[in-house]
């Protein structure tokens, strides 16, 4: 037996010890080459903040590349950091008969789907990532028969609000046509209140930052056509919103439609 294969060296990443094939390692990137500008030598990610490194942990799980074990225990870890950040930086509880309807100008009547509302909660796992089954989400539609992005009763872009209050933890805003990324550009808030981690998908812009605290109500994007499904012509205009409860680090979907048809509206704001 080749014993020289069965070397390993330890790489850390985000907290997590990811073993290496010591055969390999000559081939391996240098980690600051990961995290450095090729030709400033200068730090290109901030992972330090929790909402930076739960964002980097977030892209490593949608694009498959770290195992579900480490990445559950990373996450459960990060988000108790999380939690203490959202209080310190003066969140406050924000209970579900404040929550608000994701869409400005809009109701539970825009959400598609028949009897089911689209909700499929069955064969989703978080930890699969961009590959992931089921649809334990809701698809909120907006007027928009053109496909220009625009309201078709006011010519003007449709708001996307925060349904809780809670932190910015995750967002993708480089999406581009043609991309494989089924949620385009997408935003994480992690709600210490009722330990939820809320998605909201297939934006055309972004307003908010990584470990930004959000108020229900708060304007969080605009709706767009993003995603690898959104963009074809097929797909009406509209948001997709996935609600998971954490718990011992496994985020679990939760179906919010009741919440949903009681939320109050963003007209006003």
């Amino acid at each position: 037996m080749n014993l020289y294969c069965r070397l390993v060296l330890p790489l850390v990443f985000c907290g997590v010890v990811v073993y290496l094939p010591f055969g390999h390692a000559a081939a391996q990137p240098d980690l600051a080459e990961l995290t450095e500008s090729p030709v400033t030598k200068k730090p290109v990610l901030d992972l330090s903040s929790p909402a930076e490194r739960f964002n980097a942990l977030n892209s490593l799980v949608r694009d498959g590349k770290i195992g579900r074990v480490a990445a559950r225990s990373e996450l459960k870890r990060l988000l108790a950091e999380l939690r203490g950040e959202y209080y310190r930086k003066g969140g406050i509880d924000f209970l579900k008969d404040t929550w608000v309807f994701p869409l400005a100008g809009y109701d539970a009547r825009a959400m598609g789907g028949g009897r089911n509302k689209g909700y499929i909660a069955s064969g989703y796992d978080f930890f699969s990532g961009n590959r992931h089954g089921g649809h334990p989400s809701f698809d909120i539609f907006i007027h928009d028969r053109n496909q220009d992005c625009l309201d078709d009763r006011s010519g003007k872009p449709v708001r996307v609000l925060s349904l809780t209050g809670g932190i910015v933890v995750a967002l993708e805003r480089e999406w581009q046509q043609g991309s494989g990324l089924r949620g385009g550009k997408y935003i994480w808030i992690f709600d210490p209140t009722n330990d939820l981690l809320v998605y909201y998908a297939h934006n055309s812009e972004l307003f908010v930052k990584l470990g930004e605290i959000i108020k229900p109500g708060d304007q969080l994007a605009i709706v767009g056509r993003s995603g690898y499904n959104a963009e074809k012509r097929r797909s009406p205009s509209h948001l997709h919103l996935t609600v998971l409860r954490v718990r011992d680090g496994l985020p679990l979907p939760v179906n919010v439609y009741r919440e949903l048809a009681k939320a109050g509206t963003g007209t006003e704001r």
